[in-house]
C-alpha cells in the first residue's frame, strides 16, 4: 500500500459506558465499550504485564464497525486496588486470574463470541485465552508477539547483555551485590517488595531504564516510554511485570506454543518488527509454523514499539474482521 493511501488511525471517540467489574477477592476491573453498541465485539488486551491505563487502542478500530472493548489488567490502570501499594495481596494476580477475569467481562457484557486484539505481554495472555476458550474467539490480531516461555524472559533480562553491556551493568549493579549473579527478575521482585519505598522506587526506576534501553534504537517507534510513566504507574507496571515474569507467567514452559493446535479454525494476524530486541522475531516465527491458520506479518522497519508502516499493517489486519 502507498503512503498516500495507507490507513490512518480513526478519530478518538469517547466510550459510551464504563465501569468497575467486581472479580472477587476485592478486585475490580476497570473496563470501557465504545464504537458501535450493535457492531463486531472486539478486545484490547493491553501489555505489560501491567501496562494498563492506555486507551489509544480505541482509534485502530472502525467505530462504525466495532463495538470496542478495552480493560485494565488486575492491579494497573483504573483497576483497583492498585498494585504501588505495597500491602496489595499479588497472590490474586495471577494468569488464572486474568483469564477468568476475561471471560467473566465477556459474560458481564453479553457477548457471545469476540475478535482479540493483544500487543506484546498482551499476546500472551490472548493466546492463553483463545486455547482456553476457542470457541469464543471471531479472529486474534497480535503484535510484537511473546508466549513468556522462560528462554524469553531469560534473554529480556539477561542475553541481552551481548548487546548492551554498559546498560546491563547498570541494570545489574543496582540489585544487592549477593544477587547479581542470579536470577535478576527475581532480584527486582524482591525489591518491589522491600518495606522501603525509597528501595521500591529506586528498583522500579533502574527497571525502566533498561527497559528504554532496549527500544532506544527504535527511532520510529515510541523510545523513552517507560521512564515517562509516572511514578504510581512506574511502581504498578514494575511491581506486576517482576511477579509475572518470576514466575514465567504460571504456564508450562511451551505450552502455548503445544496447545496451538486448538487455535485451529481461528484466523489470526501475527505482526511483528524484525528489529524488535525485546521479543526476537523467532517466537512470532514458531507459533505460525504451528498455527496454519495465522498469516505472519514481518515489519522490516519497527522494532517493539512500532513504525508507522507497522501501525498501518495493524489498520490493515483488523480492518479484515470488519465484517
Amino acid at each position: 500500500m502507498s503512503a498516500s493511501k495507507a490507513r490512518q488511525p480513526f478519530p478518538m471517540i469517547e466510550p459510551y459506558a464504563s465501569g468497575l467489574l467486581d472479580v472477587g477477592a476485592d478486585n475490580r476491573i476497570y473496563w470501557e465499550t465504545s464504537g458501535n453498541p450493535d457492531g463486531r465485539p472486539a478486545l484490547v488486551v493491553h501489555g505489560g504485564p501491567g501496562g494498563g491505563g492506555r486507551r489509544g487502542s480505541r482509534r485502530l478500530f472502525d467505530p462504525d464497525a466495532f463495538r470496542i472493548v478495552l480493560f485494565d489488567q488486575r492491579g494497573c490502570g483504573e483497576s483497583l486496588p492498585n498494585a504501588a501499594d505495597p500491602s496489595v495481596d499479588m497472590a490474586h494476580n495471577t494468569i488464572e486470574h486474568l483469564l477468568a477475569d476475561m471471560e467473566r467481562l465477556r459474560e458481564s457484557l453479553g457477548i457471545e463470541r469476540w475478535l482479540l486484539y493483544g500487543g506484546s505481554w498482551g499476546s500472551t495472555l490472548t493466546l492463553a485465552y483463545a486455547q482456553r476458550h476457542p470457541d469464543r474467539v471471531i479472529g486474534i490480531v497480535l503484535v510484537g508477539v511473546t508466549m513468556t516461555r522462560p528462554q524469553e524472559v531469560d534473554w529480556l533480562y539477561h542475553g541481552l547483555r551481548l548487546l548492551l553491556p554498559v546498560e546491563w551493568e547498570r541494570f545489574r549493579n543496582a540489585v544487592p551485590a549477593a544477587e547479581r549473579d542470579g536470577n535478576l527478575v527475581e532480584a527486582y521482585r524482591g525489591l518491589m517488595e522491600h518495606r522501603d519505598p525509597a528501595v521500591r522506587a529506586s528498583a522500579a526506576r533502574e527497571w525502566c531504564v533498561w527497559e528504554d534501553a532496549v527500544i532506544a534504537h527504535e527511532t520510529l517507534g515510541a523510545p523513552g516510554q517507560y521512564s515517562a510513566k509516572p511514578d504510581a504507574a512506574k511502581l504498578a507496571f514494575v511491581r506486576i511485570c517482576t511477579h509475572y515474569f518470576a514466575n514465567a507467567a504460571w504456564l508450562a514452559d511451551g505450552r502455548l506454543l503445544r496447545d496451538a493446535h486448538r487455535l485451529t479454525g481461528i484466523p489470526g494476524v501475527l505482526i511483528h518488527g524484525r528489529l524488535d530486541l525485546s521479543a526476537p522475531l523467532l517466537t512470532a516465527w514458531e507459533l505460525a509454523r504451528a498455527w496454519p491458520d495465522a498469516d505472519l506479518r514481518i515489519i522490516d522497519d519497527s522494532g517493539h514499539t512500532g513504525s508507522p508502516t507497522m501501525q498501518t499493517t495493524i489498520l490493515d489486519a483488523i480492518a479484515r474482521f470488519a465484517d
